[in-house]
């Protein structure tokens, strides 16, 4: 398994834009605030729950990225309606924020392999996961997990490269989007960069020890079969996602 998300990220050029100020106190996410139209803010208004967002990113088309790397803001998304992992977690998270809860990232950093990062909600003391991705695995996680943590190791034993190799090793978050300006990640024009930068800086938390890691069996035939199922089928050569 590959999640969408590149492992390293272009140079950041919005830092300027990470605030601290009334974003971080503002419950309800206004769509004045957002600066989304209003066809676009109430598509993320019908999204009214956790599994709504979900099945709403389910039926998007992955974003394939045929023409090079991306970060599509919010708005770009609902416009080209794709997304890959982070883009599909930025969506989720403002859709959280629109109805009152707040925009949370958990990024999953992986050893020989790619990274993935899933939007976070609570349901009472626990933790669940809204997740774009086009395999079958690493995706939607129920509230049912008691800690970040838990939740991240929820992850483990699908998160593999085609060496069939386990290759998540630890976990950060959460990030409130709110940090952000809306500019950077709801109305961007360009690309989300900053975003995935300041998740890969953040400090993160590991899973296991090196022991562990060494001991981690590989993934067999049966799991080598189940992790090649996937929702969407890639575009063929030439052919635009």
């Amino acid at each position: 398994m590959r999640p969408e998300r590149t492992l390293e990220w272009p140079a950041a050029s919005l830092r300027t834009l990470l605030i601290s100020g009334w974003n971080l106190r503002a419950r309800f996410a206004r769509r004045k605030d957002l600066g989304l139209s209003k066809a676009d803010f109430g598509t993320l208004r019908r999204l009214s729950t956790p599994q709504k967002i979900q099945d709403f990113l389910n039926a998007m088309s992955p974003n394939f990225e045929t023409d090079g790397q991306t970060c599509l803001s919010v708005r770009e998304v609902l416009r080209q309606r794709r997304a890959h992992c982070i883009e599909g977690a930025m969506l989720a998270a403002c859709a959280l924020w629109v109805h009152g809860e707040p925009p949370l990232l958990l990024d999953l950093r992986a050893e020989r392999d790619y990274d993935h990062v899933v939007a976070l909600f609570r349901r009472g003391r626990c933790w669940g996961a809204i997740s774009k991705t086009n395999p079958a695995v690493l995706r939607w996680r129920d509230p049912v997990y008691r800690s970040l943590r838990e939740l991240a190791m929820s992850y483990l034993h699908e998160y593999a490269n085609k060496r069939s190799q386990k290759t998540l090793r630890s976990y950060a978050g959460p990030f409130d989007l709110r940090r952000f300006a809306p500019e950077v990640w709801v109305t961007n024009g360009k690309n989300c960069w900053d975003v995935g930068a300041t998740l890969d800086d953040l400090a993160h938390r590991p899973l296991l020890t090196r022991k562990q890691a060494r001991g981690l069996r590989l993934r067999d035939a049966v799991e080598r079969r189940a992790g090649a199922v996937n929702e969407h089928r890639a575009p063929r050569t030439g052919e635009r996602s």
